[in-house]
């Protein structure tokens, strides 16, 4: 590897705008790619830039059509690799594949750490991921890892907001620590909804675990696909008495529907970032992280 290689960005299919978002911060424009498709609808990937010795940042979440931007990204790397590029750093905005992490039945993979392995056989050198479904899934990772928080760009957002004794909620037992953690940085108090989950993508809330009672809430998660949780979390708080609900969710993942499920229920505040592109309206409101991610590459570069 050269010394203080040039830095070169590329930008996968997934989220284009982000990545002009992100070069515009760092001064480095995005190296030319195009992506399409075999007539028999084999991925097809061109980088039309010079990536010899320098070193390549790929921004690409692996969001829906999840296999397909998982399959682009592995193929862009390992185009980068043959024309040269010093290192390989995988900039993932959104990690998909990390809700099956564990084997809960007998016959199910560990979804997790098979992307993990894929993206690691593709050449590349080092992945950043924004917000992992899990913080263990680090380990999953056969290279050097960067897990980043958004905390900096949306608690800032919450204190803006101005609430007083604010409740900070998980909406289940996996997302304490992060409920923990935001209830740290603002000085609240935290509750946790136990649930069961019958089926996948399919959530039954039971009971709140802590004082909510007259109390202002926001459930704090990591993502929504289809809206369940997080509203089934909404209503077991308003049956023990909440006052007002908001929810702060990092990815909008957004299955069909999810969107007007979740504004038809009780919560007066929705926020979220653009970590995942999706056609959101006026009653979410969205928060940049291309800043969060242009201060990772910045830092992992050299760059000042």
């Amino acid at each position: 590897m050269v010394r203080n290689p040039r830095l070169a960005l590329v930008s996968g299919d997934a989220h284009p705008q982000l990545a002009e978002q992100v070069s515009r911060l760092i001064g480095t424009p995005v190296t030319p790619t195009s992506v399409s498709a075999f007539a028999d609808g084999e991925t097809r990937v061109r980088i039309e830039g010079p990536l010899e010795d320098a070193d390549v940042y790929i921004v690409q979440p692996t969001s829906a059509p999840t296999s397909e931007r998982l399959m682009t990204l592995a193929l862009m790397a390992d185009a980068a690799r043959g024309a040269g590029a010093a290192r390989i750093t995988a900039v993932l905005p959104y990690f998909g594949y990390a809700r099956q992490d564990v084997r809960k039945n007998l016959g199910e993979p560990r979804s997790a750490q098979l992307a993990a392995r894929i993206l690691c056989c593709a050449g590349i050198d080092r992945a950043v991921a924004l917000e992992l479904h899990n913080p263990a899934l680090e380990s999953a990772f056969e290279m050097p890892f960067v897990h980043v928080q958004a905390d900096e760009l949306t608690l800032p957002v919450v204190r803006g907001w101005a609430i007083d004794g604010l409740v900070i909620v998980s909406p289940d037992a996996g997302g304490i620590k992060r409920a923990q953690r935001y209830a740290s940085a603002l000085g609240a108090t935290f509750a946790v909804v136990a649930k069961s989950r019958p089926a996948a993508d399919a959530a039954v809330a039971l009971q709140v675990l802590g004082n909510v009672r007259d109390r202002a809430c926001l459930i704090v998660d990591d993502m929504v696909s289809t809206g369940n949780t997080l509203v089934a979390a909404a209503e077991s708080l308003i049956r023990a008495g909440a006052r007002e609900i908001h929810a702060h969710f990092v990815h909008a993942v957004m299955a069909p529907g999810a969107l007007e499920r979740i504004c038809a229920g009780p919560l007066r505040r929705i926020l979220t970032t653009d970590s995942v592109p999706n056609a959101l309206d006026a009653r979410v409101q969205v928060v940049p992280i291309a800043p969060l991610l242009a201060s990772s590459i910045r830092h992992l570069s050299g760059q000042r």
